[in-house]
């Protein structure tokens, strides 16, 4: 089959307290994972607050790189890889997003499954998931298996060390996004 979509993953650090807790326990420079399905990243979904001001309330979230709670962080770095995928899992992905779009209210932040990572034991709850947990499961639903361990045991440094995925920025996500503007990255 012919791999002519492509999706994006961004991976971000924000400067938030829970992401400076899991960057002191992990060492890694990104502790965030959104999927989004165009270049500009209009499309970006994870699970994170639902509120920018309310680290407490979390689920699955439409994100926005200009406003919301990336703008109280203008800081943020960030580093965004892309992925070919065929038609068939493109569709797979864009049904399961309407899924969770349609069904917003009824998904919670899985922070118990954090905990799972940690000590490398699965700690899955329905509906519930944390935002690697959430990429790699939307991923490995549509046939795109990236990962050799189960999606809720994967993590932003999983997304990082991925061979397959294409780094195409790393830097400032305020940077990026001027630059999106201004023209197309390829």
């Amino acid at each position: 089959m012919t791999k002519n979509h492509i999706i994006y993953i961004l991976l971000t650090h924000s400067g938030s307290l829970l992401s400076k807790c899991i960057n002191i326990y992990t060492k890694e420079p990104y502790t965030h994972v959104s999927i989004a399905l165009d270049t500009n990243l209009k499309e970006l979904y994870s699970f994170g607050r639902l509120n920018p001001y309310n680290p407490i309330l979390a689920g699955f979230v439409k994100e926005d790189i200009i406003k919301g709670t990336y703008s109280r962080f203008p800081e943020t770095r960030c580093a965004l890889y892309s992925y070919n995928i065929d038609d068939v899992q493109y569709r797979k992905l864009k049904n399961q997003l309407y899924k969770f779009k349609k069904n917003g209210d009824k998904y919670s932040y899985n922070l118990l499954g954090l905990f799972g990572v940690i000590f490398n034991f699965p700690i899955e709850r329905k509906n519930n998931y944390f935002c690697s947990q959430f990429v790699a499961t939307l991923l490995n639903n549509s046939g795109i298996d990236l990962f050799d361990k189960p999606p809720v045991l994967v993590s932003p440094r999983d997304f990082r060390k991925c061979k397959e995925l294409n780094l195409i920025y790393e830097g400032r996500l305020r940077r990026y996004s001027r630059m999106e503007s201004s023209y197309q990255i390829y």
